[in-house]
C-alpha cells in the first residue's frame, strides 16, 4: 500500500508496509499515482501521457522500480503472529486515587472526577494492594508503569507519597522497576509538592488548554476566578526544573469546537517555555456544544497544516519545542505487536477505582458492564471473555483499518471512543477520532522529511 501526499510544497509518499517515507520530486509523485503493483522493469506506456519529456518519465520511472525491488515501494502487505496464550500479563495501572476534583472542566468526560459515581479518595491500603495485584499478574515484564489518575491525584497526596513508596520497594523485591506517572490540573502545587513530584515521578501531565482566554473558558473553579493565573507559574516552575534534570514531563491541553485555531495554544504554551507539548481533540457526543463534528474537519486539518509547517520553522532554527502528535520515529518506535495491537486496553493496561474494582482502563471506569472484577478477589466470571475480546480487537479485526495507511501508526485507534460514540462496537473505528489521526500522522511525515534536509 502506497499513501501519496503533498503539504507545503512537500511530495510524499509513506510506503505503509515497510514504513519507508520517500521525498519526491513533483515528476516522481505523479507518476507513483499512476502506478499499480506488481511492477515491470519496462515504462508502463500509460506514463508517457504525462506533459513531461519521456527520456526524464523512463528515468524517473527506473529509479522507483529500483525501489520497489528494495521493497521499499508498493511492498507486499505481511501478518503479524499475535501471542495466542490464554495467560495475559499485566503491565500498568491506572491508579484513580481521586475519584473528585477541585476544577470543572466542559469536555470532561470523567463527571467532574465522579465517573458517575460518588466523590471518594482511594485509601492508602488500597493502592498498595493494587501494588499487590499488578505485580502478582505482570508474569516475567521486568518493567512496569502505575500512573496516578483522577479527577485531581493531588487531593489524594497522602495515598500517592504511600503507594509510590510501597511500590519501589515491592518492585525491588520481586526484581522489578515501577515507573511512576502523575496528571495534575495544578491547582494544589506547591514548591514542596514540586519538589516531591520531580524526584519520585518517571514522567508527568501538566494540564493546561493554552491560552488564558481558552483554558479559563474550559478548565473553571467551581468558585470562579481564572485557573489559568492559578496554575501557571508552578506548571513554568516544574517543568523547567524537569527539563534541566532531563526528566520526562508534557503540558497536555484539549481543542474543541471553541478552539478550532488550536495551533494558536500550542506556541502560546512554547513561548511560555514549555517544550513537550500535547494539545489533542475532545471526543464527546455529536450533540455536544463542544464536540468536533464532521463540518469542521477541512479547517482542522488546514490548522494541522499550519501547525506542522511553523514547527518545522522552529525547529530548524534550534527550538527544541516537540508535539506529541507529531513524534513519529520511522526507524524504531513502537515494536509490531504494539502497532497492530494498540494501548493494551483491557490486556495488558488496567484502571483500578478508589474501592479497588478493575476497569479495561480510566475512560471504562464507573462502566458497570465493563467492570472485570477487583484487586482483592481478582478478576469476575465475565473478565475471561472481555479481556479476550480487547485482546483480540486490532488492525486486522477492524473492517475499517485494511485499507488505512495509518493502521501501523495507531493500533486501531481508542477502544473507548469506540464503545462510547459508535454504538458500543469496539469492532468498529471512532470516525472523527480516525481521519484526525490520519491528518495528524501526514503533518507528522512532512516534519520528519523538513528535518531530515
Amino acid at each position: 500500500m502506497l499513501h501519496t501526499f503533498e503539504i507545503g510544497g512537500e511530495y510524499l509518499a509513506l510506503d505503509v508496509n515497510s514504513g519507508a517515507l520517500h521525498s519526491f520530486y513533483k515528476l516522481a509523485y505523479d507518476i507513483c499515482k499512476l502506478l499499480t503493483p506488481p511492477l515491470t522493469k519496462e515504462t508502463p506506456e500509460i506514463l508517457y501521457n504525462l506533459e513531461y519529456d519521456k527520456n526524464e518519465v523512463k528515468l524517473a520511472y527506473s529509479e522507483l522500480y529500483s525501489l520497489y525491488e528494495q521493497k521499499l515501494l508498493f511492498s507486499p502487505d505481511f501478518i503479524v503472529d499475535l501471542p495466542k496464550n490464554s495467560v495475559i500479563p499485566i503491565k500498568a495501572l491506572c491508579l484513580h486515587v481521586a475519584h473528585d476534583c477541585n476544577m470543572r472542566c466542559g469536555y470532561c468526560f470523567a463527571d467532574a472526577g465522579e465517573y458517575c459515581g460518588k466523590r471518594e479518595i482511594m485509601a492508602p491500603e488500597v493502592g498498595m494492594k493494587a501494588i499487590d495485584f499488578l505485580i502478582e499478574h505482570s508474569a516475567k515484564i521486568e518493567n512496569l508503569e502505575v500512573d496516578f489518575f483522577g479527577g485531581e491525584p493531588l487531593m489524594a497526596m497522602d495515598t500517592v507519597k504511600a503507594v509510590t513508596e510501597y511500590g519501589k520497594k515491592r518492585a525491588a523485591e520481586a526484581g522489578k522497576h515501577i515507573n511512576f506517572t502523575l496528571t495534575t490540573n495544578g491547582a494544589l502545587l506547591d514548591d514542596e509538592t514540586i519538589e516531591y513530584l520531580d524526584r519520585e515521578m518517571f514522567n508527568l501531565v501538566l494540564s493546561v488548554d493554552g491560552r488564558k482566554s481558552v483554558n479559563d473558558f474550559m478548565r473553571r473553579f467551581p468558585e470562579g476566578g481564572s485557573t489559568y493565573d492559578k496554575i501557571m507559574p508552578q506548571f513554568k516552575k516544574l517543568a523547567e526544573m524537569r527539563q534541566q534534570n532531563g526528566k520526562s514531563y508534557y503540558v497536555r491541553g484539549t481543542f474543541t469546537a471553541k478552539n478550532l485555531d488550536f495551533s494558536s495554544d500550542v506556541f502560546h504554551l512554547a513561548d511560555c517555555g514549555f517544550e513537550e507539548i500535547s494539545v489533542e481533540p475532545v471526543a464527546l457526543e455529536n450533540n455536544h456544544p463542544l464536540a468536533i463534528k464532521e463540518e469542521m474537519l477541512p479547517r482542522i486539518y488546514k490548522e494541522y497544516e499550519k501547525l506542522a509547517i511553523e514547527l518545522a520553522k522552529r525547529k530548524s532554527s534550534g527550538d527544541k519545542i516537540n508535539f506529541f502528535h507529531f513524534n513519529v520515529d520511522l526507524e524504531a518506535g513502537p515494536c509490531v505487536y504494539k502497532r497492530v495491537k494498540g494501548c493494551g486496553a483491557g490486556c495488558e493496561y488496567l484502571a483500578v477505582t478508589p474501592p479497588g474494582a478493575l476497569f479495561p482502563c480510566h475512560q471504562f471506569a464507573g462502566m458497570d458492564n465493563y467492570k472485570l472484577g477487583n484487586i482483592y478477589d481478582g478478576f469476575n466470571d465475565e473478565s475471561a471473555q472481555l479481556r479476550k475480546k480487547f485482546k483480540s480487537t486490532n488492525i486486522y479485526t477492524k473492517p475499517e483499518c485494511q485499507n488505512c495507511f495509518a493502521k501501523f501508526f495507531c493500533g486501531g485507534g481508542c477502544v473507548a471512543a469506540s464503545v462510547k460514540y459508535e454504538g458500543g462496537d469496539m469492532s468498529k473505528c471512532y470516525h472523527i477520532g480516525c481521519e484526525l489521526e490520519r491528518k495528524r500522522l501526514e503533518c507528522a511525515l512532512y516534519l520528519q522529511a523538513k528535518l531530515a534536509e
